[in-house]
């Protein structure tokens, strides 16, 4: 697989790593700051193109992997539409429901393969408990929750775009929740109603939310609660804790670190102490989960089939987030499709 690259920042030095170590060649990158990107570009042997446009046509690309701010995801697939170039963007997929709709219609219209970037779907602890769920080992579900109380520095919202609306869609919940939203989602099932309170700006000088709590009910009758924040120092390792009537698992950072079920059977619940988490650095977590769901998005693009973390999936996570905004601002329940 060729892969080009929009946007330089941080994860993108991640993800340059992950397509190193799984054999994909990073062939051409583009930023909007150009020293940047040619910096990049010397560091990892690529090639620099001034626009997204160019990358988007560029014959040596056969997907394009968007590490931007969430406002810039639009653009660049209506070109890759054209090229029929494939897509994946980093999460979330987009700031708002309407855009990333757009998204999923231009991909599906145009038939190439829209990927949103939810690595821990592809750690060893979030696997395990799918399997172990739907196997029934933990009875039926009561309670699902996440707890993703971290800190971030006022360095780390020193640029004004950062906790924007306009350009990152939010705060703590958007930004750093989403990836434990996806991942109730993905192993309890969709949300059917939920109401959340905010505190904006709590300790940084940004308009979103570093406060959040969230009271959800999935649409097979469990309860469950999200707790979202940067504004916990020094910061601690997100946990989801899922309670079954036959007993209790709690994934923290990225491991299993707790499996107590009552008369279990079947395969040994990889349980560790030893986690990794982005709770007071983000770039402080594995890449094997990232290489992982590279290499589905490549499979994915070989046999035409859906990537595991698709344009629907991350569509179905910005619901939920925004569904919580929407429930902050009015004071009101909010119901949700499916």
């Amino acid at each position: 697989m060729r892969v080009g690259i929009i946007g330089t920042g941080a994860i993108s030095q991640m993800h340059a790593r992950a397509y190193k170590n799984i054999g994909y060649e990073l062939t051409v990158c583009t930023d909007v700051f150009p020293e940047a990107g040619k910096k990049f570009a010397d560091q990892h042997g690529c090639e620099f193109v001034a626009t997204y446009e160019e990358l988007c046509r560029h014959p040596k690309v056969d997907y394009v992997d968007v590490c931007t701010f969430p406002d810039f995801r639009l653009q660049p697939i209506e070109i890759c539409a054209e090229s029929k170039k494939h897509v994946q963007v980093q999460k979330p997929i987009s700031t708002n429901m309407e855009t990333a709709r757009k998204m999923v219609d231009v991909a599906n219209k145009a038939g190439i393969v829209l990927g949103v970037v939810s690595q821990h779907r592809f750690d060893d602890s979030c696997k395990f408990l799918k399997k172990a769920i739907a196997d029934g080992r933990l009875g039926k579900i009561l309670q699902a929750d996440a707890y993703v109380k971290w800190f971030r520095s006022a360095a780390y919202y020193s640029r004004p775009i950062k906790g924007s609306w306009a350009t990152e869609g939010g705060g703590a919940l958007i930004n750093q929740a989403v990836h434990q939203v996806d991942v109730l989602l993905h192993l309890i099932g969709p949300v059917k109603e939920l109401f959340g309170y905010w505190q904006l700006g709590a300790l940084h000088k940004i308009e979103s939310e570093d406060v959040v709590t969230a009271m959800l009910k999935y649409a097979n009758g469990a309860t469950g609660v999200i707790q979202a924040s940067t504004a916990f120092w020094p910061g601690y390792s997100e946990r989801i804790e899922i309670h079954g009537t036959k007993g209790t698992a709690i994934i923290t950072g990225d491991k299993l670190t707790a499996w107590d079920v009552e008369n279990d059977s079947g395969d040994p619940a990889p349980v560790e102490k030893e986690v990794m988490s982005g709770s007071s650095d983000p770039m402080a977590i594995p890449v094997t989960p990232f290489e992982r769901q590279f290499l589905d998005f490549g499979d994915a693009i070989k046999t035409g089939r859906k990537p595991f973390v698709s344009g629907e999936e991350g569509l179905r996570a910005l619901s939920v987030v925004t569904g919580v905004y929407q429930s902050c601002r009015t004071g009101e329940k909010v119901t949700l499709d499916g």
